[in-house]
């Protein structure tokens, strides 16, 4: 989420930067003049609903002085005119609420802007290799390499065929050695990044709530790509969301309670009328009852990490705090049809290591530098060869500042593929979590930053481990690293 002070006090700025966006190129300026209009307008109302509150309070003691010197005919014009400024701040008060509403929502959909450094491009093929972090050489083989679907399929432990039949197409059920390999490789994540790298392990929920998902940027713009659990509320809850509704509204406590005020008001009132007003209630209340009982899978423990701080205010001293979480993902890829339709590659679910820190603003950088070190660290012992690109302003995600993808080489496709994205997100999520810390000797706080990253993607690192460990009799060998997770198994065959 922006800074709407940001935009209004920098507005040449923020177009300028948010222009970096290739998709947002052309707007730009036009976004930007939408957003100060409706500014305008939601600071108007809030200005005439202070202006009319304080000509209330005025007019509420002039009550008192005109019948102290009883002057009845002024009491009554003033007693008239509260009554008047009473509906008129309640009509103040709605505007400025849905001025608000629209306002954070054109800001919602509004990507991060992309940090001054990060290399301008359209796509994929103009992110930049950061040449430095280059790891290893592409291994040479006596044989053609094969993928590591045919591997798996080979060695009757990858059973796509099966999966599809109980779940459908990018499942797949793995068996055997290749299951135990894939648990070895999230439980060595894990230990390398909390007993190396100072991450604390937690144990995540898999089920998150809307306001969650938007804190972390997935919604409102990325709803297509996530999957949705939900469950009907039952009776009790659908009765006290109504009971609340109708609390708010009118002041009382339940339904029939409304009938009867509604009915005595028959003026107003009729038959037809109360009985539309009351299934409309009822209407509202079964919606926004079953909104609580719906929750997203998660498409990545970034989403329950990085909302660990949501709504906090964390102590400097608290900073920088380091959080890992080995967990199931879900994914729809709704936007990935065609692409990669064999093998492990692109899965509607799949296991992941999470790197989520939270520091202060100006030490955000140096944590994507350590953090994407941390990633690396783990293809680093699996003696994996790889190498970091920084993305370029249009193949960013929606919540970045800058961001790091390591790709590791692929035999069997001759090529470099994503295992992870290191992202410095700046204050952009904390402003939608409203999470903040207290700087020392401070009153005051300010929004952190969060930065999150695979540490690793479990299922793409146990494609490279099958592709680059292959011998030519599709054995696999177990690399140094993992043989302590590996029961003394060295070498995974055809049983």
């Amino acid at each position: 989420m922006h800074d709407i002070k940001l935009i209004r006090d920098n507005r040449d700025l923020f177009v300028a930067a948010l222009a970096r966006r290739p998709a947002y190129a052309e707007g730009a300026d036009t976004t930007a003049a939408d957003i100060l209009d409706l500014d305008a307008k939601w600071r108007g109302a809030k200005t005439a609903y202070e202006q009319h509150k304080a000509r209330q309070n005025e007019a509420s003691r002039a009550i008192g002085q005109a019948k102290a010197k009883k002057d009845e005919a002024g009491a009554k014009a003033l007693l008239e005119e509260v009554a008047h400024l009473k509906a008129q701040l309640q009509a103040d008060q709605e505007e400025e609420r849905k001025l608000e509403v629209e306002l954070r929502a054109k800001l919602a959909v509004l990507p991060n802007l992309p940090a001054s450094d990060v290399p301008m491009g359209a796509d994929e093929n103009d992110n930049v290799e950061v040449v430095a972090r280059r790891f290893g050489a592409a291994p040479r083989f006596e044989f053609k390499p094969k993928e590591h679907f045919e591997l798996g399929e080979a060695l009757g432990m990858m059973d796509f065929e099966r999966a599809g039949k109980v779940s459908g197409a990018r499942f797949v059920y793995l068996k055997g050695a290749l299951a135990r390999l894939e648990r070895a490789l999230g439980m060595f994540m894990l230990d390398v990044q909390t007993g190396s790298n100072g991450y604390t392990e937690v144990n995540v929920p898999l089920m998150v709530r809307s306001d969650a998902m938007f804190g972390t940027s997935q919604l409102p713009k990325f709803k297509n790509d996530l999957f949705n659990a939900s469950s009907y509320p039952s009776d009790e809850q659908w009765e006290a969301e109504e009971n609340r509704l109708i609390e708010q509204e009118y002041g009382v406590s339940n339904r029939q309670e409304l009938s009867n005020t509604l009915q005595a008001d028959s003026e107003e009132w009729r038959p037809g009328d109360i009985k539309r007003e009351l299934n409309r209630i009822e209407t509202e209340a079964f919606l926004k009852a079953s909104e609580r009982f719906s929750f997203y899978l998660i498409p990545t423990a970034e989403v329950p990490l990085t909302n660990l701080v949501r709504e906090e205010i964390l102590d400097e001293g608290a900073l920088p705090y380091r959080v890992t979480a080995w967990t199931p993902c879900f994914r729809a890829e709704a936007g990935a049809a065609g692409r990669d339709t064999r093998g492990m590659i692109r899965q509607h679910q799949f296991s992941k290591v999470e790197l989520v820190s939270i520091t202060m603003p100006e030490n955000s950088e140096a944590e994507h530098e350590r953090m994407t070190d941390c990633a690396q660290d783990i293809l680093k012992r699996l003696e994996l060869p790889h190498r970091v690109v920084t993305l370029c302003s249009g193949d960013m995600g929606f919540a970045a500042q800058k961001t790091y993808d390591i790709e590791v080489w692929l035999p069997g496709q001759d090529r470099y593929r994503e295992i992870s994205s290191c992202s410095n997100c700046g204050d952009f999520q904390a402003r939608r979590m409203e999470a903040r810390y207290r700087p020392k000797d401070s009153k005051n706080t300010r929004f952190v930053h969060t930065l999150n990253g695979s540490g690793l993607a479990v299922g793409r690192t146990l494609i490279a481990v099958l592709e680059n460990y292959q011998e030519a009799d599709g054995t696999i060998r177990v690399p140094e690293a993992l043989l302590p997770y590996m029961g003394g198994l060295t070498k995974i065959e055809k049983a």
